[in-house]
This record gives structure tokens, C-alpha cells and sequence, in this order.
């Protein structure tokens, strides 16, 4: 059996005789009935067993914080230590395919937001597919005509990408990780400009990622030599690229006399993850 700190989590796949009891309950019962979030410990009552938590006994209005379910004319100002052990005991399963882990209540919102698996979008314009990050990879790969490339981390990849569509997606074997390599221009008349997007659900901050794009032009006169454009990129993360506000990113830029005409641009990345 796996049990995370203070036993908020743990693992389903346990010993069988070490599972929690599975209990049918409308989970509505454990929610405040003045908010309606999830209550979670101090949970408060009044003289007639009416319940509130903690944030609604001290943020209401003066004139609400009476209660208003019975005749009593009293506050919540007696601590119910029977509803909080019940409320700490009570775990859910994680929605998310494949996740698999048992979760307080009252905390399930907190881990859903930094859960891996939580379902990630496609990054196809108009698609509104959306899965675990396996298989939106398989989605993406079978479904759209989208180039998908292989990558190692820390290593150089040599790219052809044509410039009438510059996106595609970049898969690491090693940790099943995604990146979406998109481009376009800003405005009319802007150069063409590519960036990187991380595709992965949680709001963990590591590990984080740092990309390196150049470009090479077509070769110069009179010696052969070729212009070049370079970035050196912090990659940012998101459950949704096409949500990704652009201020957040940074871009490599094409200026038109590096391209030449060209239909194709030759471009290089390197991934770099870092988990400390």
C-alpha cells in the first residue's frame, strides 16, 4: 500500500483486505450548505445542528451569520469534531483515466488541477478532442495530418517545416512528453514567428523544459556561407495551446530575406528538461 503525507492519498491497487470501504452517498451532504463548496475541517454548527464551514462562519455579512435554517436566533459557534473526523475519512477516486488514486474530498479539486492525467486538448485548430496525454498523442497522430516527430532530450533535431502550415508535434519516448511546435505571424506583414508549448496537464512547476530554435537561410553569395536566426526559449506548459496567451511566449523569428521565397524552412531544436 501507497500513502502519500497526512494520508490524504493512496493508491487503489492495494491488498485487498486493506481497501477502504466503498460506501454509496450523495456527496452533496458534505458541502456547506451556505456556499456549497466541500466542507473541510473546522466544520462549525449552530445550537440546532445546522452545519457551516469555517469561511462562511467568518466572511459572511454580520447580519447573515446568523442561522438562518432554524428559529433560534444563534450563530455557529460550536465546533462539530464528529463531522470533521467524517469529512478527513471520506476519499474519492480520481476521475481521471488511469490515475487510479483515492482522494480526500474535500481535496479532490486541489489534486485534479495538478493531476498528469487530466485530460489535455488537441492542439488542431477546431478538433475540440480532448484525452490523457497518451492518447491524444495516438489521437493526434491517427486522426490529423499533423507531422509528428520523435525527440531526445538534450539532443539536436533537424526539421523541414514548410511554412503554408509550420506546426507539428514532438513526442519524447522517454517520458511520453509532448511538444507542439507552432507558427505564424503576429500581424499583417510580421515576419513568421515559432514557438514551442509543452502539452501536459497538473500545475507542477517541474520538470521544466528550456528549447533552443535556430534557422538557417539558404546558403549566401559569393562563399556559400548561410544567415541564421537563434532563441534560446523557457517552454511553457499547458493542458491547452490554442489557450496559451502569447505574451507568455517567446518566438523564434523568420525574417522574409532569410527565407528567400523558400517553401520549407530548415530548422533545428533541442529540448533540455530539468527537474530541480
Amino acid at each position: 500500500m501507497v500513502v502519500h503525507e497526512e494520508g490524504e492519498i493512496m493508491q487503489s491497487e492495494q491488498d485487498p483486505m486493506m481497501e477502504p470501504s466503498k460506501v454509496l452517498m450523495d456527496l452533496t451532504v458534505l458541502h456547506c450548505p451556505l456556499c456549497l463548496r466541500p466542507l473541510m475541517p473546522p466544520v462549525y454548527e449552530c445550537k440546532g445542528g445546522h452545519l457551516a464551514c469555517a469561511d462562511c462562519r467568518v466572511e459572511c455579512p454580520k447580519n447573515q451569520r446568523q442561522c438562518q435554517k432554524c428559529e433560534r436566533d444563534c450563530g455557529f459557534d460550536v465546533r462539530n469534531t464528529a463531522v470533521d473526523s467524517i469529512i478527513s475519512s471520506v476519499r474519492v477516486e480520481c476521475p481521471h483515466e488511469g490515475c487510479g488514486l483515492y482522494v480526500t474530498y474535500h481535496k479532490l479539486a486541489d489534486h485534479q488541477s495538478v493531476c498528469s492525467l487530466a485530460p489535455c486538448k488537441c492542439p488542431v485548430p477546431v478538433c475540440g478532442y480532448e484525452g490523457p496525454l497518451p492518447v491524444l498523442y495516438h489521437h493526434i497522430s491517427t486522426a490529423h495530418p499533423m507531422p509528428v516527430h520523435r525527440i531526445q532530450y538534450g539532443k539536436v533535431l533537424q526539421l523541414q517545416v514548410p511554412l503554408s502550415e509550420p506546426w507539428l508535434l514532438l513526442f519524447v519516448e522517454e517520458d511520453r512528453c509532448a511538444f507542439f511546435l507552432v507558427g505564424g505571424v503576429l500581424d499583417i506583414g510580421a515576419p513568421i514567428v515559432v514557438s514551442v508549448v509543452c502539452i501536459r496537464a497538473g500545475a507542477s512547476p517541474l520538470p521544466h523544459y528550456m528549447a533552443k530554435l535556430w534557422a538557417n537561410g539558404p546558403p549566401g553569395e559569393p562563399k556559400g556561407t548561410t544567415d541564421a536566426v537563434k532563441v534560446e526559449m523557457e517552454v511553457t506548459s499547458s493542458k491547452d495551446p490554442d489557450d496559451v496567451d502569447v505574451q507568455e511566449l517567446t518566438f523564434l523569428t523568420l525574417p522574409p530575406k532569410l527565407l528567400a521565397g523558400a517553401k520549407l524552412v530548415s530548422l533545428h531544436i533541442q529540448i533540455d528538461k530539468f527537474t530541480s
